[in-house]
């Protein structure tokens, strides 16, 4: 435990800086949201999509991990909506609580921190939990949401929920990885340097990013939190 909590503290100090940061507004909620933006799009793309284009789809996609990660998190998905339903809450709501009760952030934080803590083994099961967040918890939250609107599972609710994967850099940058993987053609040492270089900006920037936006946060309906 002494040699994990050594080993992350870094992040976490990180992450104090930008929280620091972020309350004596040396960096302004608009910097926070260009700077999630930059990390989002750029560096945490091209960090993922170098560590794709070195797996296979075999590597990625292990039936028993990626069938036993779908029940556990749905199990504790229904709980959270089971417990918000008791409570009276809306379906917005219960979608709401339920995918931050259920859904890490494994982009940001969960896949550089387990990288660090057992190398490059940890790369591909963290994809598989990564893409089932984004494809199946992230689909099923919008569906809710316009459920509980009216909308329901309508032509313009897929419609949005398929321009929604298909827009996703992260989504788009494991694509992309695995079919250059399966090309078989190395990525020349001017292109793995780049990425490199690149993908090195997203933790860093991920981690300040995300204590500087909590800055900007409150516990506002303690009723619900509670």
């Amino acid at each position: 435990m002494t040699e994990i909590f050594l080993r992350t503290l870094p992040f976490f100090a990180i992450i104090g800086i930008g929280f620091w940061a972020g309350r004596s507004r040396f960096f302004t909620e608009e910097a926070t949201a260009y700077l999630t933006r930059f990390v989002f799009f750029f560096p945490l793309s091209a960090m993922i999509f170098r560590f794709a284009a070195n797996l296979s789809f075999d590597d990625i996609f292990k039936p028993n991990l990626l069938i036993g990660y779908l029940a556990g998190t749905m199990a504790t998905y229904l709980v959270a909506n089971f417990v918000a339903f008791i409570r009276r809450q809306d379906m917005s709501t219960a979608a709401v609580e339920a995918q931050c009760a259920a859904i890490g952030n494994v982009g940001f934080l969960g896949l550089p921190m387990m990288v660090l803590l057992f190398g490059e083994a940890a790369v591909a099961p963290m994809m598989t939990v990564l893409t089932v967040d984004l494809v199946v918890f992230s689909s099923l939250i919008v569906m809710l949401i316009n459920a509980h609107r009216g909308t329901g599972a309508s032509l313009a609710t897929l419609r949005l929920v398929g321009m929604g994967l298909v827009s996703n850099p992260m989504i788009l940058s494991i694509v992309a990885g695995l079919a250059w993987s399966a090309s078989a053609f190395p990525i020349p040492r001017p292109m793995n340097d780049f990425l490199a270089i690149l993908g090195g900006a997203a933790t860093p920037g991920a981690l300040f990013a995300i204590g500087a936006s909590l800055a900007s946060k409150s516990a506002e309906r303690v009723q619900i939190a509670g």
